[in-house]
């Protein structure tokens, strides 16, 4: 890889074009300095790479999230094909660090595989390391055994900054061999992350803990320039100012979270003061928003991951995305534009195993949401406008050049070219608004459009750009109130694309010295005014072609049919390669589903992409003429030429999918929980013996947490942080039982259930609001409770991921999860003596390959038995849809082989059925090892679980396991489980290795 040649010593900042800033490491000697001016600079408008301006159009994108690393090109290229040229990326210190001083980032968990496929695809990165992400992980990101200092969190003290060294120290050097000046992808780096409200008892700003973070991180090499993404426009940090990046960014979510109701917009919610902030506060940098809203959370008991789609949906991204370069905005990164999933127990509290996001492609990497294609519209559009890069940004409220104050207009001043953003003025209304609208051009003076008669629409939550003046490769395109998706060359002639809503009235103008056009497909109105020849047409499904000799041909689409075109860009030498650059040559074609890549050799064209079904494969643009067509390495036939396209056909073929039926497999039973029987040996588990703890969580008013308990039982303090926690605590009877008081906490939606003596006697089977949990159990004479015995209480706690740390001084992520108080009725808290247990081994976990959080405490994940092939010859034959009789937990595994066809690809999922029998329970889903869903089926929402190619072997043995945890005293089973395939695409996709190859094996000490 080329940027492993050398690594950057230096901590050298970017010089930037307004005040050559410089930030010299003191040590730096002149010698190993690195001068990048000539890679990434910027001025008040945008960034240049290469001496090249460009506008970063990023997509957030999180690789830990799709643990196949063959699979992230997958993903990275329907990224690049939406038009952006970057990915904004986190990385989850939990997940590398899961013991102190002991960081690994291998394999599916490891960065170096990722960075190459960025460069290969063709896509800047923005590196956010953390040591804080948020990211709705696990402790945001911090490792549990962080809870354990007493140094308060994401502040300038000393036991916090010496617990991030490790960390930052490596992953600082990973990121900084795979920056820009050694070749590699990364452009920008953002430490910490969205630090912009502390708690009122610390010091803030905490200008001294950001100036640290800072020199950590420039001490490992990073030299590219700083950018931060505070959580709300206020200037905390800002250029210049100590503690200040290099370039100022924040973050804005205004569609808000309420996916149960995802057509009603907040009217106040619309950001109009943006620009003037940003004036205000970093009027020297780029306008950068590093998270803009592209979908939505949902919780435990949620309406569901679709409903948050539907919130953030097509219609928010018209509105909303085109608010934004109304603002001028140029580095702009859409979180999320991939989800995937929050496997292995790395979500955080609230949060369930899917973390579709609700965005743009869906979790299981399908195109199937109309919000991709949408964006693809969007941003392809602003990438092919240069112009705007270098344009200002008016009054975003103004009402006088539309015809009816209904309609708002934020004007872009470039020269000569204008861009004209238009919404409706309540921009959550519904109406369909009738307008004419006056614009300046360079080439006419002011025009009223239309011309030609009739009015302009626009209908409901729409917003478009108008534009005057408007360089297509050379022909000065004089005004088009529709929108423009793309332009390129094909030889001498320009190909320009416009598009519209159905039923809406369009007109463009282009001057009369070209000449009339002829139109191909339909009709339009066409008229001489001035020194212009002005188009109008209606919009309809029928596609329309203006032919303007050889100079240009204007293709005038609906915008469903526009969803069907692609532009790509043909590599060029190096270093560019396949990078963004606008002096690119482009292929347009229209293919349906996906394009992905496009290459020229001789007169052939070859490209690479996906179809879902036959459908018609039309070349608009190629920079040279072509007479061989081939896609996915295959040469097509029967390529016909007419009107200077090139057309044929892609056939689909849909293959023959052979799915175990999971329901009659050979499964196989073990109890996986043999804690509560009479005979059962916990000698080996950890003895609650701590007298105090750090996990020193505070409420609004300052108070610390503090124990109620004699020797603390938080699972952290014994180094257990994630899955299932169990507890057994001994006493001797006096014959004074009669109820035991619990007070247990695991994050929303958590359980938990209670034996004494193998006698259950209760449950909390846990809801999508409570955290903690305060339960009175009685205690029967049926319990048997000898006096003057030893006796055992076993709890059975579901650990549902720490809490994240959003707020300094809060120390939110040290919130206890175990056991926070207990009365066993005629008893001192003293005469119970508690031992503990979690993941086997705790932090020092033994799963190299899946990292430290994927498995919980239960007895047979301590085993390894959710491992592939484990050890089931003397296990009894049982199904997870017979379940178990009574209250407990048991684990069921099976196998069986897929071979799936090659040149598909085929998304699975294991999906159970929705219960309606009233039990309550609890499931999580292995699948080779890898825990890939946790399933709560009174609360869902979520009943179907992807699992991706490379998890699965798709042409080979699986080995799937279920735990099930019956809540209550009737049992519980599965209401139905099995594997689906929604679609097969045929793709050109990179088919996966495994990530993984390891099998089971005995664990030595697992108890």
């Amino acid at each position: 890889m080329l940027w492993q040649s050398f690594t950057i010593t230096a901590a050298l900042c970017c010089q930037t074009v307004f005040g050559l800033a410089l930030h010299d490491h003191q040590t730096t000697t002149l010698s190993n300095k690195r001068q990048i001016d000539d890679l990434v600079t910027w001025d008040e408008h945008s960034l240049f790479v290469r001496g090249e301006r460009i506008f970063l159009y990023s997509a957030e994108f999180h690789p830990w999230r799709l643990p196949v690393p063959d699979l992230w090109v997958d993903v990275l290229q329907k990224i690049k094909a939406l038009g952006y040229n970057g990915v904004s990326f986190y990385v989850d210190w939990a997940l590398l660090e899961g013991s102190p001083g002991n960081f690994s980032a291998e394999g599916a968990l490891g960065y170096e595989a990722f960075f190459s496929a960025a460069e290969e695809v063709g896509l800047y990165l923005i590196a956010r390391p953390g040591p804080y992400i948020n990211a709705e992980v696990s402790g945001g990101g911090f490792p549990g055994w962080l809870s354990r200092t007493s140094d308060i969190l994401r502040t300038n003290e000393t036991g916090y900054l010496d617990a991030t060294q490790n960390y930052v120290s490596h992953i600082g050097r990973i990121i900084a061999e795979a920056q820009i000046t050694n070749g590699g992808p990364i452009v920008l780096f953002q430490p910490e992350n969205e630090l912009t409200f502390g708690a009122p008892w610390v010091k803030w700003p905490d200008v001294e803990y950001m100036e640290a973070v800072n020199q950590q991180f420039r001490d490992t090499g990073i030299v590219v320039p700083f950018i931060n993404n505070e959580a709300a426009a206020i200037g905390l940090f800002v250029p210049g100012e100590p503690g200040g990046p290099d370039i100022y960014g924040h973050d804005n979510y205004p569609g808000g979270w309420n996916c149960s109701d995802p057509t009603n917009w907040t009217q106040s919610n619309l950001p109009t003061n943006f620009r003037q902030l940003h004036l205000e506060q970093s009027p020297n940098t780029p306008y950068s928003i590093l998270e803009f809203q592209g979908g939505a959370l949902d919780s435990w008991g949620g309406p569901g991951l679709d409903g948050c789609a539907a919130l953030i949906n097509s219609e928010f991204q018209r509105v909303f995305f085109k608010n934004n370069f109304g603002n001028g905005i140029t580095i702009f990164n859409i979180y999320m534009t991939y989800g995937g999933t929050n496997w292995g127990n790395l979500g955080q509290s609230g949060g369930y195993t899917s973390y579709d996001y609700g965005a743009a492609i869906r979790e299981d990497r399908t195109l199937t949401r109309e919000k991709y294609y949408e964006a693809n519209l969007i941003a392809q559009f602003v990438v092919s406008s240069p112009a705007y890069l270098s344009a200002t940004p008016a009054n975003l409220t103004n009402s006088s050049y539309a015809s009816t104050s209904a309609i708002t207009t934020t004007p872009i001043f470039g020269d000569p070219t204008n861009f004209y953003i238009v919404r409706h003025s309540n921009y959550t209304t519904l109406a369909s608004t009738s307008y004419s609208f006056t614009a300046s051009t360079k080439a006419v003076g002011n025009v009223t459009i239309p011309q030609l008669g009739g009015t302009l629409t626009l209908n409901g939550r729409d917003s478009k750009t108008h534009v005057t003046d408007y360089d297509v490769r050379g022909i000065n395109l004089i005004y088009s109130s529709a929108e423009i998706y793309s332009h390129a060359k094909t030889g001498k002639k320009r190909i320009l694309l416009l598009y519209g809503l159905a039923g809406e009235t369009h007109e463009l103008a282009f001057a009369s010295r070209l000449g009339r056009p002829t139109v191909e497909g339909g009709s339009v109105k066409i008229a001489r005014r001035a020194s212009m020849y002005v188009v109008q047409w209606t919009v309809t499904a029928e596609r329309k072609v203006l032919h303007y000799g050889d100079d240009i041909d204007v293709y005038l689409l609906w915008r469903n049919d526009a969803f069907n075109y692609w532009t790509l860009e043909l590599e060029s030498p190096a270093p560019i390669g396949n990078y963004t650059s606008p002096q690119k040559d482009l292929v347009i074609a229209k293919a349906g589903y996906l394009l992905r890549t496009a290459s020229v050799s001789g007169s052939s064209l070859y490209l690479t992409g996906d179809v879902n079904a036959t459908t018609t494969l039309e070349i608009l643009a190629s920079p040279t003429k072509v007479r061989n067509v081939y896609f996915n390495e295959k040469k097509l036939r029967d390529v016909k030429s007419s009107h200077g396209r090139l057309t044929t056909k892609l056939e689909y073929k849909r293959p023959n999918l052979k799915l175990p039926d999971l329901s009659q497999l050979r499964w196989k039973y073990v109890d996986s929980l043999p804690e509560v029987g009479d005979e059962y040996d916990d000698s080996a588990w950890e003895s609650a013996s701590n007298t105090e703890t750090n996990n020193t969580v505070r409420d609004d008013a300052g108070n610390v947490f503090e124990l109620k308990t004699p020797t603390s039982l938080i699972a952290s303090d014994y180094g257990y942080h994630t899955g299932s926690l169990i507890y057994r605590g001994h006493f001797v009877a006096n014959g004074d039982e009669s109820s035991l008081y619990l007070s247990t906490t695991g994050g929303l939606g958590f359980g938990h259930s209670v034996w004494i003596n193998g006698n259950y006697v209760g449950s909390w089977i846990g809801n999508s609001t409570a955290r903690s949990y305060n339960q009175t159990l009685s205690m029967s004479p049926d319990l048997g409770l000898e006096k003057g015995a030893e006796h055992v209480i076993t709890v059975v706690i579901d650990h549902m991921g720490m809490e994240t740390n959003w707020t300094p001084g809060l120390d939110f992520m040290k919130t206890p999860r175990g056991i926070i108080d207990y009365e066993l009725s005629g008893h001192p808290q003293s005469d119970i003596g508690w031992k503990l247990t979690g993941n086997l081994g705790g932090e020092v976990h033994l799963d190299q390959t899946r990292g430290p959080l994927n498995e919980g405490g239960f007895y047979a994940e301590r085993q390894g038995y959710h491992l592939p092939q484990p050890p089931t010859k003397s296990w009894q034959r049982a199904s997870p849809l017979d379940g178990i009789e009574g209250p407990g937990i048991a684990l069921y595994s099976t196998s069986f082989k897929l071979d799936l066809p090659k040149g598909y690809d085929v998304p699975l999922s294991f999906v159970f059925g929705n219960s309606t029998s009233g039990q309550k329970y609890r499931a999580q889903l292995y699948v080779n090892g890898w825990q890939f869903g946790k399933y709560i089926n009174h609360l869902g929402p979520q009943t179907k679980f992807p699992v991706p190619e490379g998890i699965l072997d798709y042409n080979g043995e699986n080995y799937v396991s279920v735990t099930l945890w019956a809540q209550q005293t009737e049992g519980a089973k599965l209401d139905g489980f099995k594997l689906v395939a929604d679609t097969a695409i045929q793709s050109a996709y990179r088919k996966p290795r495994l990530s993984w190859s390891d099998v089971w094996e005995k664990r030595e000490g697992a108890y």
